[in-house]
């Protein structure tokens, strides 16, 4: 009963850090989303500087780790220059601002294949009605290219929504406050490791919770039968 207690105790700390995590997933990956279409139409864009400079950004944050990009925006930014140094006035911002950004960004380069795929998963024979009726590029990609591709990009973009749900446990590395850091937290103050088991549970119903949202959004949505 007394471990039980304890446990229950750690739980206003945990769901502190899980609204940290929880935000920071939400924001980062609903910016990346926005920036990956950009990203993703300039992959596939005629224009070869285009195409080249797309290319190049989702090959290096693809390819480089993300707590590596982290501890780039968040410590050696403000070396190279004073004007990448974020002071708010409040610590928590400082530290999410960067968390955010590292995030954000890592995220448009992965999410913007998943949209390349699904634009390219279209029928060419669409896109070449939509030009024969009269459509510019742009409202073709808009007003009929994307809103299919829209459809497809909910399984692809529900896993991505939960790989960046777990990699925010990086940014305890920051002391940044999320699950993961306030769990090591309790744990120094209490010298006891059982707190990872409610952390886990956390992570858990937080990840059950998403999966289920976006199962139902495939459901409703999904255009495969």
């Amino acid at each position: 009963m007394d471990l039980l207690q304890r446990m229950i105790s750690w739980v206003p700390s945990l769901v502190g850090g899980a609204r940290v995590t929880i935000g920071l997933t939400l924001l980062s990956v609903s910016a990346g989303i926005i920036l990956s279409l950009f990203l993703a139409l300039g992959k596939i864009s005629k224009y070869r500087w285009i195409n080249r400079i797309c290319s190049a950004y989702i090959f290096f944050f693809r390819g480089t780790p993300l707590l590596m990009q982290l501890y780039f925006i968040y410590y050696a930014l403000p070396m190279v220059s004073p004007i990448f140094i974020i002071k708010t006035g409040d610590q928590f911002f400082d530290r999410f601002i960067p968390a955010f950004i590292a995030f954000a960004l890592n995220s448009a380069a992965y999410c913007a294949e998943i949209i390349r795929a699904a634009i390219q998963s279209i029928d060419k024979g669409q896109f070449e009605a939509s030009r024969a009726l009269g459509l510019s590029y742009p409202k073709t990609m808009s007003l009929v290219i994307v809103p299919q591709a829209i459809r497809r990009l909910i399984p692809p973009i529900g896993n991505e929504f939960i790989m960046v749900l777990k990699d925010a446990s990086l940014v305890s590395m920051i002391a940044l406050i999320d699950i993961t850091k306030a769990t090591r937290n309790i744990e120094s103050s209490t010298r006891s490791a059982l707190v990872y088991i409610p952390a886990m549970i956390l992570y858990l119903i937080i990840t059950a919770a998403f999966t289920f949202a976006f199962h139902k959004l495939e459901k409703k949505y999904s255009v495969y039968e």
